[in-house]
């Protein structure tokens, strides 16, 4: 693990790279998922049998083709996705650097130097950064693999001096960052929260209380929690998707649990015990938890929850949503059951600029 170097002007080719090869990598996947199957060339050859009875490329294919268009048109919505968010990243940091960049060349004109000769005055003055200073930020960010610090030492000082230097000059001339993220309108007005309405950040979830991956994520949800605070307001949103059969049921029963009041212990009761989803287990949950059982197995057994959870289904489609769990971070999309970190950038981002478009990605 290598201290993250974030010298400015200096890692752009770096992220050009990391933007380029991502691309390359989803061009890949999806040419995989294009390309035709050398096996399938002749579609009467047999490919099983039973019995008498054969099942040929032709038969295979048929049943195939359905679910191979499908997914064909997820990847390239997360390649257009994953495209956006990385030319996002990249105008992002360079439009950073031209700002930094720009600063350090006015100042330097302003003492008549160049700027190579204006940075080795700030660095070696009574505002550079010293040896010790940097062994102290060395010790405390140095993970498994990091390179000893006496062969970094030069460009840790300078990475240093010149955020140093650049916070000195934007008090003098501060930057605003105008260029804002792409953020999707989710409508999440009503549905369960945790967290104060007033909180910085708002996350709105589109999950499954069958998925895998929702479960997976609800620890990274936690530590979030833990981390931030009021800082941030978690809102759940239903899209229990079709090919699990106890989606519904669960979404519903969550619902008729949020009625007493009972929303999150019983959220976290479903995500904790995926395989006890079917009606019978909805209802044994409610009543460990307290319920009144009779309300909600009424509750239960009705539809007034259904055109509900459709329309977070029709709300998630509008915005993209094609599989879950799905994130918006302030409006900005994170797909998947993605680390803490990457929930980290987003929201520290957030917490940093102020965000944007708050009002509609949260109401």
């Amino acid at each position: 693990m290598l201290l993250k170097m974030n010298l400015p002007g200096r890692n752009r080719p770096q992220s050009a790279w990391r933007f380029l090869t991502a691309i390359a990598a989803s061009a890949i996947v999806c040419a995989a998922v294009s390309a035709p199957r050398a096996w399938a060339d002749d579609p009467n050859t047999t490919v099983a049998t039973v019995g008498d009875h054969k099942i040929t490329n032709k038969d295979l294919d048929a049943k195939v083709k359905p679910q191979v268009v499908q997914m064909r048109a997820m990847l390239e919505k997360r390649v257009d996705q994953l495209i956006a968010d990385k030319t996002f990243d990249l105008r992002r940091e360079t439009l950073e650097s031209m700002t930094d960049d720009y600063l350090i060349q006015q100042a330097a004109d302003h003492d008549k130097l160049s700027v190579p000769d204006y940075l080795k005055k700030e660095f070696s003055g009574k505002d550079g950064v010293t040896d010790a200073e940097a062994k102290t930020f060395y010790d405390k960010n140095k993970g498994q693999g990091t390179a000893p610090f006496a062969s970094i030492k030069p460009q840790l000082l300078e990475m240093m001096n010149r955020q140093a230097l650049l916070d000195r000059l934007k008090k003098n001339e501060p930057v605003k960052i105008l260029l804002e993220p792409k953020r999707m309108v989710v409508d999440s007005g009503g549905h369960p929260a945790l967290g104060a309405k007033d909180a910085p950040v708002t996350i709105v979830e589109f999950t499954d209380f069958q998925c895998p991956f929702c479960k997976a994520t609800e620890a990274t949800l936690k530590q979030l929690q833990d981390k931030y605070g009021d800082k941030i307001r978690l809102v759940h949103m239903d899209f229990p998707l079709p090919f699990h059969a106890h989606a519904m049921d669960a979404a519903k029963a969550a619902r008729c649990a949020n009625e007493q009041g009972k929303f999150w212990q019983y959220r976290d009761s479903l995500f904790a015990n995926q395989g006890k989803l079917a009606p019978a287990d909805l209802k044994a949950t409610a009543k460990t938890l307290g319920m009144n059982q009779a309300k909600f197995d009424e509750c239960f057994a009705s539809t007034k929850y259904d055109s509900q959870i459709k329309a977070d289904q029709a709300a998630g489609e509008k915005v993209g949503v094609d599989g879950t769990p799905a994130f918006f971070i302030d409006g900005r999309p994170l797909t998947g059951a993605q680390p803490a970190p990457k929930f980290e950038e987003l929201i520290n981002d957030e917490l940093a600029t102020g965000g944007g478009n708050k009002e509609a990605s949260a109401k």
